[in-house]
């Protein structure tokens, strides 16, 4: 399991796990509780990479937002 300390949301960590670049695991702590359930769910068993290029850049308040924290996540990961 992967922990990413998020930064600049209300969102303050998520728990991600990816095997052969598909995403079976996200959720995240704290946040908008109905966006990020749905976002974590929507992105399950889904291509890691795929998503991280469709999430990054959305901004919400300020220069990032919970979907490009879970973009930067990926990368992280992978990283």
């Amino acid at each position: 399991m992967f922990t990413y300390k998020c930064n600049g949301t209300c969102s303050t960590q998520i728990e991600l796990e990816i095997q052969d670049g598909i995403i079976t695991f996200c959720k995240f702590t704290r946040g908008c509780k109905g966006n990020t359930e749905g976002l974590a769910r929507t992105v399950i068993g889904q291509n890691a990479e795929e998503i991280a290029s469709r999430l990054e850049g959305i901004e919400c308040r300020g220069n990032t937002s919970c979907p490009d924290q879970l973009a930067k996540a990926i990368r992280a990961y992978k990283a």
